[in-house]
C-alpha cells in the first residue's frame, strides 16, 4: 500500500510547524505583545548573533531576503534596530544591531509569553525533547546532503 503524503513524517513536521506558528500568533495577541512573532524572532536572533547582515539573517529565519528586508524596515521604523555600514568578506554590508528599545521589547515579550510556553514544555519530558531535536537535526542533515541548493 502506498503511503499518502498526510501519513509521512514530512507532513507531520510541516503541520507541527504551522501549529507552532499559529500558537505563537495567538499568544502574542492574547498578551498584547506589540510586535509580531516574526519581529520577535528577528530581534532574538540578532541579540544572540552579533554582526549579522540581512543575507545571514534571512538564512537563519528561513525567509527570503526581500521579505526579511521588509521586516527590518518595519523594525527600524519602530526604533528597535539600526543598520550600520561595515565591510564583511571584503564587501560593504549593513550590519544590524538591536537598540536598547529593541532589547527591552524582546525582554518584555519573553516575560509575557514564557509562562504559556513553559506550560506546554512541562508536558514533555526533557529527554524526549532532546531526542526529537536530535532526530530532526539528523533528518535536516540528510535532507541537506541531497539538496541541490544549500540553505
Amino acid at each position: 500500500m502506498q503511503e499518502h503524503y498526510t501519513d509521512t513524517i514530512f507532513y507531520q513536521i510541516e503541520l507541527t510547524a504551522k501549529y507552532c506558528k499559529l500558537l505563537g500568533q495567538q499568544v502574542f495577541e492574547q498578551y498584547n505583545v506589540d510586535i509580531t512573532v516574526d519581529e520577535y524572532s528577528i530581534l532574538d536572533c540578532l541579540i544572540c548573533n552579533k554582526n549579522m547582515c540581512q543575507r545571514d539573517l534571512a538564512k537563519m529565519i528561513l525567509k527570503d531576503r526581500a521579505n526579511t528586508g521588509k521586516l527590518l524596515d518595519t523594525l527600524e521604523s519602530k526604533g528597535l534596530i539600526t543598520r550600520k555600514l561595515a565591510i564583511k568578506n571584503n564587501r560593504p554590508v549593513k550590519i544590524i544591531e538591536v537598540t536598547k528599545e529593541g532589547r527591552d521589547k524582546v525582554e518584555d515579550a519573553a516575560n509575557k509569553i514564557r509562562p504559556n510556553y513553559l506550560s506546554i514544555k512541562e508536558k514533555i519530558a526533557n529527554s524526549d525533547l532532546a531526542r526529537v531535536r536530535d532526530l530532526l537535526k539528523e533528518l535536516r542533515d540528510m535532507l541537506n546532503d541531497t539538496l541541490k541548493i544549500q540553505i
